[in-house]
């Protein structure tokens, strides 16, 4: 058996069976999330967890006075911040920060394509955010967290890539394998961290560009939109799909016959998120 066929094998195999590390989320993300759930507690509460970590306060109080948000005064307290920005966004945030630190390799070897992933999924988050807000009535920091998570699958295969050095060295032979699991195993971790079901399935389902479940569109639909946006013009594969056979255009409503979607209104805040996300 080919080293691709073995690898997969023995990847999905330990999914099924439980076996697989699946990445976790930090413990002041999760009491972040708990303390928005509940009932009584306030914000000052969800700023008291936040202020727990040192990394986490400098990052959001950045976030919060970077364009993003467009304050009109400087902001320099975490309560200051989850008051301008509310528990949604706070949520949203805190879990993009978290994942941030995800993205961090513990070796050269995977270095440059956690980069890499991490640069990506901050451009298709960005761009999923303005699509929502100019074509669906989708939340849009709900759509720049979808697109954040869209490629979380391929953060397993990287780490356990590490321990094969020739597969690390064949670039293709990598592409390949992320591209047949990244999917259910971002669904996996999804599901492990109790996300929404919406979410899980854009993680799941995101590769799929005939996808059209009928209804009105959702969060899918937007990244799909989205991810195709972001290789417009390069020599990724996907470049060369016409946009016009993809159903997540039709169901947002946006025309296809242009090259790059219209929103030339919206390029500064797609920029401006970019930004904040990458620090």
């Amino acid at each position: 058996m080919s080293l691709e066929a073995n690898f997969l094998n023995e990847l999905l195999a330990d999914l099924e069976n439980d076996k697989l590390v699946l990445p976790t989320l930090p413990e002041v993300a999760l009491k972040v999330r708990d303390t928005l759930e509940d009932e009584d507690a306030s914000m000052m509460d969800v700023a008291k967890v936040i202020t727990s970590d040192a990394a986490l306060s400098a990052r959001l109080i950045q976030i919060a006075n970077s364009p993003l948000l467009r304050a009109s005064r400087q902001i320099e307290s975490v309560e200051a911040a989850v008051t301008r920005m509310g528990s949604d966004m706070v949520r949203n945030l805190v879990t993009s920060i978290a994942m941030e630190q995800m993205f961090q390799a513990t070796t050269d070897a995977t270095d440059k394509r956690l980069r890499q992933t991490w640069e990506h999924s901050t451009e298709v988050a960005a761009i999923s955010q303005a699509l929502a807000s100019q074509f669906s009535d989708l939340k849009p920091d709900q759509a720049l967290l979808a697109g954040l998570v869209h490629d979380i699958g391929v953060l397993p295969i990287l780490t356990r890539a590490e321990d094969y050095p020739e597969l690390l060295a064949d670039e293709a032979m990598l592409d390949r394998i992320i591209r047949k699991a990244h999917t259910r195993l971002g669904a996996a971790i999804l599901t492990k961290w109790l996300f929404p079901p919406e979410l899980v399935a854009v993680a799941a389902e995101h590769e799929d560009l005939e996808r059209d479940p009928g209804g009105a569109a959702d969060y899918v639909d937007v990244v799909i939109a989205a991810n195709l946006q972001s290789v417009f013009g390069s020599d990724h594969p996907l470049a060369a799909v016409d946009w016009s056979s993809v159903p997540a255009f039709q169901r947002l409503g946006i025309a296809t016959d242009v090259s790059v979607v219209e929103m030339d209104e919206t390029s500064a805040q797609i920029e401006d998120v970019r930004a904040a996300l990458s620090g």
